[in-house]
């Protein structure tokens, strides 16, 4: 079966998605061999890959094989390689009342194909096979390998970085993704935040009484919302102490500091004992650290500052404080004057007619892996997309003419850097 237009492509692997990543997967594997590649599939656990500068607790692990499927296109030699990766999975299908047409019916709208996954990321998948069709129907064969990768990521599903761990790593590699930041074809993702999430489970001390409303005995117990009150304003003076110090050009420059931390969820007492004092206590956060920053320096800045608030009267006497690291990443990036950026560069400014500009803020990208596993440059790009599932919304889309804008880049970078 030929391998259809850019679009129709699209829209045939959003058809797909319907019954799940296994479909489309194989209908991958049938369009890279048609265009030539050598196809193979990888089954792989995720909990069973091991990873530099990454971590995530048995919590959010998906757990269960998953499979990849990678085609390459051998070079004739003297070139280098690349390797183009994108996820077939999405997020859980879950209600799909609120779609104003049929998710899974590839339709195009306005401009836009709109369908369940299209922007998060099958078009990422289609765009990198067309990409390969594309330059191939130009005459075009490649002095370096060029290897085709749809592998899992949602979840921490850790799909490429299975990949790269069983091969020789090539010399680049490109991530396709629509821009989630609504900025289209001209971003570049050459910069991406570390990402560390954290609890802290505390306690207080209840009063030493048998009465069952315990208000008027406040005076003899260390309540947990005390405690939670001088662990929020360590935390923020953390933050604040940690934005003065941390330096990143790129990242300072896009939205005006280099790291952020932030409490996103607290949990105190028991909902609709107003009577009794809060024991119990949980905050919930995360931090953004910039590239060249390392999760245990980070880990230890929170931990010591925790500690610091126990070691002090009057909460010195309470139970040590439990603190969770329940998913990490660190961060990477590659500079603007790398042979890669520039490639990509000068694709997009002859086919967008405007010149690429790096998004440093993405945080937690997965350009991190090749960089960090691998030790190989990544950057990421794609096309204009919106309604983002994984953010809550319906009617997700990409725009059409973006998405083919996309493949003629990718397949201009290939010639460019493949030889």
């Amino acid at each position: 079966m030929p391998v259809p237009k850019p679009k129709a492509f699209l829209q045939e692997l959003t058809r797909l998605g319907r019954d799940g990543e296994g479909p489309v997967q194989e209908r991958v594997g049938q369009a890279l061999a048609e265009i030539g590649c050598a196809v193979e599939t990888m089954d792989y656990d995720p909990a069973g890959v091991v990873l530099r500068e990454e971590f995530a607790t048995g919590q959010t692990l998906q757990p269960g094989q998953r499979r990849a499927v990678v085609g390459r296109l051998k070079g004739s030699g003297g070139g280098r390689s690349l390797i183009l990766f994108a996820h077939p999975d999405g997020e859980p299908q879950g209600d799909l009342s609120r779609w104003s047409i049929d998710p899974f019916a590839g339709v195009e709208r306005n401009g836009r194909i709109v369908g369940f996954g299209v922007a998060d990321d099958l078009s990422g998948v289609a765009a990198m096979v067309s990409s390969l069709a594309l330059a191939k129907a130009d005459g075009w064969r490649p002095a370096g390998d060029v290897i085709i990768a749809s592998t899992p990521s949602k979840r921490h599903a850790r799909g490429v970085a299975a990949l790269l761990a069983r091969m020789a790593p090539p010399d680049a590699a490109l991530y396709l993704h629509p821009a989630e930041s609504g900025m289209g074809m001209a971003e570049v993702k050459a910069c991406t935040p570390g990402l560390l999430e954290f609890r802290i489970a505390f306690a207080g001390k209840a009063p030493e009484t048998v009465e069952p409303g315990q208000t008027a005995f406040a005076h003899r117990a260390v309540s947990a919302a005390t405690v939670q009150a001088v662990l929020l304003a360590a935390l923020a003076e953390l933050d604040a102490a940690r934005g003065a110090r941390i330096r990143h050009a790129r990242i300072a420059d896009f939205v005006g500091r280099a790291t952020n931390l932030h409490v996103s969820h607290v949990r105190l007492g028991v909902e609709g004992k107003r009577n009794t004092i809060a024991v119990t206590g949980e905050i919930e956060g995360a931090v953004s650290m910039p590239p060249g920053e390392r999760l245990a320096d980070m880990q230890g800045e929170i931990t010591a500052t925790v500690e610091a608030v126990f070691a002090r009267a009057p909460f010195d006497i309470l139970p040590k404080p439990e603190i969770a690291f329940l998913a990490g990443v660190a961060g990477a990036e590659v500079p603007a004057d790398h042979p890669l950026f520039r490639a990509a560069d000068a694709a997009i400014t002859a086919v967008v007619g405007k010149p690429a500009f790096v998004n440093p803020v993405h945080t937690a990208s997965d350009i991190r892996v090749p960089i960090l596993q691998a030790g190989i440059p990544c950057i990421g790009l794609g096309p204009l997309g919106g309604n983002l599932t994984q953010n809550g919304f319906a009617d997700e889309w990409v725009d059409a003419a973006d998405h083919e804008r996309c493949v003629a880049v990718v397949a201009d970078i290939l010639k460019a850097w493949c030889g």
